[in-house]
Formats: structure tokens, sequence, C-alpha cells
């Protein structure tokens, strides 16, 4: 493990609670001093017990279920909805694996949106257009609805209709 990586583990562990601000200063201190010898830096880390796989399965729910449900911030603030759910995706999706499956189905979703979008306003000369886009206004409304309720029970929903780039 890198000195970087060390580092932000620290970090992590002083963040979540397991290490004082006094025993991540001198991890921290210990780390630094240290930082050519390999046997040295594993010993300047305290032993910490590992996290509640419950308490991190829950925070991950949370965070899916928050991701799915930012998509309506675009209802407060321009481009919101289509800002937010990315940047929770690329904060949390390290330290949460769960929340990066849920990303990636809701960031598909947002191109895919966009592309349908533009493709309903070609065709809002010929008429058409405007079913099509008040579908997909209302799915654009369901869809994240059905995606946060399905993260809170646990399960990565793909939305229907949604073009995979990412997968």
């Amino acid at each position: 493990m890198s000195m970087g990586e060390e580092l932000q583990r620290l970090h992590e562990l002083r963040q979540s609670g397991a290490l004082s601000e006094e025993e991540f200063a001198k991890a921290k201190a210990g780390l630094l001093e240290s930082s050519s010898a390999a046997t040295n830096r594993e010993a300047a880390l305290p032993a910490v017990e590992p996290a509640d796989p419950q308490a991190l399965d829950r925070e991950a729910r949370q965070w899916a279920l928050l991701l799915h449900l930012s998509l309506f911030a675009g209802y407060l603030l321009p481009f919101a909805g289509y800002v937010a759910p990315i940047v929770i995706w690329q904060l949390k999706k390290n330290e949460l694996p769960l929340i990066d499956e849920h990303g990636k189905n809701v960031t598909n979703w947002i191109i895919s949106k966009v592309l349908y979008a533009i493709v309903c306003g070609l065709l809002f000369i010929i008429i058409i257009g405007i079913p099509l886009l008040v579908v997909l206004l209302i799915l654009g409304i369901i869809f994240p609805i059905i995606g946060g309720i399905k993260a809170s029970n646990g399960e990565a929903w793909k939305y229907p209709l949604a073009i995979p780039f990412f997968k």
C-alpha cells in the first residue's frame, strides 16, 4: 500500500470515529517518519476492528436511495438533477461498492433521457413529439421513485429504456 493510500485510510478511520484526533496525529506522524520502511509503516497504524457489516449495508442503502432521489434536484435548481447523482456516485463508489452499480444505472438513465428528449424535440415539429415528451416526463418521475424504493430494499434496479453506456 502506498503512503497516499495509507494516509487516505487514516483519514477515513478518523472520519468514521474509529480513530481519535490524537491517534490520527500520532499514526500520521509515525507514517511520515518511517515512510521508507514498509514494516515501520504497518507498525504506525493502530489496530482497528473491522466496521460493522450491517451498518455499512444500511449506509449503502441510504446513499443509494439518495442517489436515485437526487434526480429530482433538477426541479429545484437547473441541471442539479444531472449533476447531483453523478457527484454522489463519484464520491461514494470507492467507499461503498454497492453505490457503483446504482450510480451507473442512474447515469445511464440521465444520458438516455437527454437523448430521448432531443429526439422528442425534433419530433415536436410533426406533433408526435408532444405526447412522447409527456411520457418521458412521467417516466422521469416514476423511474427514480421505483429505483429509490428498490435501493432502500438493497436491490439494484436497472431503469427500463436506459441505454447501457456504463456496465
